[in-house]
């Protein structure tokens, strides 16, 4: 393929380099006069190992040349890659000036070329600035539409400075969000070749998921930072802690509870967060991330109960009242807090769940449910559609696979709140997922 990469930084070249390597003819663009003089002269514009030897490898080829002239790199290629730096600004949002500044300029010259051109933004950018920022300046810069006189994608990249080489040859996946199926096979046919899943999403999705890792990356470097502060302050070494923590791949690293939902709760997750936190407060180590995890469950539950109030329904059916399903555990169940929120703002709530309305009778929560939440035991019904009969908005709040007909099989007047992930589809008017 013929490719043009617009920005010769850490990116950019390296993507370059491998693109070269595997065959493609490739133009990479800069403002920068030093840069384009460095890649058509074999050398490397950035510090990275075997990049040079690459690019060198490249131009000796005549695979790989450098400019500043736009029309010449667009003309001379079918699909543009944009890889222009996004820094921050003070308030913390992006400077996306040089991402529109070369989308302008790439519509411009598509506005003459009659073949069609995709643009593939690899620039980290939030959801939204594709669709809100660079199609728009594109349409009106080319007099052309997206999707129908040139394609447009995104291609969020996993490369790590220092081993960026190795990150192309080797990626966890290859993550193609596309405006249009064209334009997705056309980027897709990029990777074929890497020994990788491609995944194909939409645009916003894509651009999100970059963000996401690294978020994600920062998260984890963070708690195993203060994880080791309080392993040190109690005598422990930290890095010893981390590897055993590690070598559980079914929970600790795993997809297990990385599913966007409801609060979590039970005997176990919320008193040993409130310990382990008292615990580093009183040795005065500073534990920012992990203070914060009660306030972010707290969050949830709010949030859930929002979800409910902007119906404007005052009969709530929830299906769910124990911390999880396949248990009649109550501890500190999230669905008792909302219970309790919901009921101290005056709705009519009634309650279906099996297994707690047989602790109730039988079982060893009797005790807690009677004593303890007297005034929410009372509302449990043993009959599910009854509750489901009676309810204005229907709450589903546990993974019980019997609940899932109510999110299709519910009346239209009735409105559904799902906070384990039922529905197969985004929030609607009279549907709302708490994450989704």
């Amino acid at each position: 393929m013929n490719i043009s990469i617009f920005g010769m930084g850490y990116v950019g070249a390296v993507c370059a380099a491998c693109f070269a390597e595997r065959g493609h003819t490739v133009i990479g663009v800069d403002v920068a006069a030093d840069k384009v003089d460095l890649i058509n002269a074999g050398r490397s514009p950035i510090v990275e190992p075997g990049l040079e030897e690459l690019l060198a490898a490249g131009v000796k080829a005549g695979r790989l040349r450098a400019t500043r002239d736009t029309r010449d790199a667009i003309e001379n290629s079918e699909l543009t890659m944009i890889c222009v730096g996004t820094p921050s600004k003070k308030s913390g949002d992006l400077d996306l000036s040089y991402v529109e500044a070369v989308t302008r300029q790439i519509g411009e010259v598509i506005k003459t070329k009659k073949d069609r051109h995709t643009i593939v933004v690899r620039s980290t950018v939030l959801p939204g600035t594709v669709n809100g920022l660079v199609v728009p300046t594109l349409e009106e810069a080319s007099g052309k539409l997206a999707g129908v006189d040139f394609g447009i994608a995104v291609n969020p990249e996993f490369l790590r400075e220092s081993t960026a080489i190795y990150d192309y040859n080797h990626p966890p996946m290859t993550v193609v969000g596309e405006w249009d199926k064209a334009s997705g096979d056309q980027l897709a046919s990029l990777y074929e070749h890497l020994p990788a899943p491609i995944i194909r999403k939409a645009i916003e999705v894509a651009e999100m998921v970059k963000y996401s890792c690294n978020v994600w990356h920062a998260t984890k470097i963070s708690f195993a930072n203060e994880i080791g502060n309080i392993a040190k302050a109690l005598g422990v070494d930290g890095r010893q802690v981390m590897e055993v923590v590690c070598q559980d791949t079914k929970l600790n690293l795993s997809d297990y509870y990385l599913r966007p939902g409801y609060a979590f709760g039970g005997s176990c997750l919320p008193k040993d967060v409130r310990a382990l936190t008292y615990r580093a407060t009183q040795m005065d180590v500073e534990i920012p991330l992990l203070k914060s995890l009660m306030a972010t469950n707290s969050v949830q539950v709010k949030k859930a109960f929002d979800l409910v109030e902007s119906f404007g329904k005052k009969k709530v059916g929830l299906l769910g009242l124990s911390f999880k399903a396949k248990t009649d555990d109550l501890r500190e169940s999230p669905l008792v807090e909302l219970a309790e929120m919901l009921l101290g703002k005056g709705y009519e709530l009634s309650i279906f769940d099996k297994n707690v309305e047989y602790a109730r009778v039988h079982g060893a929560n009797r005790e807690y449910i009677n004593g303890k939440i007297p005034h929410i035991s009372s509302l449990l019904k043993s009959d599910v559609q009854e509750v489901v009969d009676e309810s204005e908005v229907l709450v589903l709040g546990l993974r019980d696979k019997s609940f899932e007909k109510y999110v299709n099989g519910s009346r239209q007047e009735r409105k559904v709140v799902d906070l384990v992930g039922f529905m197969p589809h985004p929030s609607t008017d009279d549907m709302q997922g708490i994450c989704w």
